[in-house]
């Protein structure tokens, strides 16, 4: 199983494929595409063609994204609403099935809490996926990899394989 995980925004969006492998999680792929433009439609044309291109290239199996949550900026939520929604419609035109969590279950399922800083995720997407620091990898990409682990932990092909092991210890090591 092939897992695009994304993390949603009008003028960056990360994104992250994930195989599960037999015993193994591994990284495929991940990377931003940028809206490049003030203009929210151009922002979210970008969006669309660099997603577009992405699953035409990685060809994965499932979408799995952070579900809607409420913004204390209204304007904020419905410009991430719109990604979001662009994110969504090219994955389902991709064919793919799509897969909605929380950040809090996206947050638990790589750190074992529910309610950790960004940096914590992005350091347990590095141990989980064997990233050493040589890899360069920006916090929209490191939750957009959690979102992907999230789906592959939960619905993941195998049980009881290195990958889950791998999880399990480095949240061990982060305590």
């Amino acid at each position: 199983m092939i897992v695009l995980g994304i993390d949603p925004g009008s003028h960056r969006t990360g994104w992250g494929v994930v195989q599960v492998n037999g015993n193994r999680l591994l990284h495929v792929a991940s990377g931003v595409v940028y809206g490049d433009s003030e203009h929210l439609p151009t922002r979210l044309a970008n969006l669309a063609d660099g997603l577009d291109a992405m699953l035409g290239k990685h060809r994965p199996d499932v979408l799995s994204i952070e579900s809607i949550f409420h913004a204390k900026n209204s304007q904020s939520a419905l410009q991430l609403g719109h990604a979001r929604g662009i994110a969504v419609l090219c994955a389902v035109r991709a064919g793919l099935s799509v897969f909605e969590y929380t950040a809090g279950q996206i947050k638990q399922a790589t750190t074992g809490r529910g309610r950790a800083e960004k940096e914590q995720v992005q350091a347990m997407v590095r141990m989980i996926l064997g990233l050493g620091a040589s890899v360069e990898l920006v916090l929209d990409q490191s939750d957009a990899l959690a979102a992907a682990i999230c789906h592959a932990q939960i619905h993941g092909s195998t049980t009881g394989g290195k990958w889950q092991a791998a999880i399990a210890e480095a949240k061990r090591a982060a305590k």
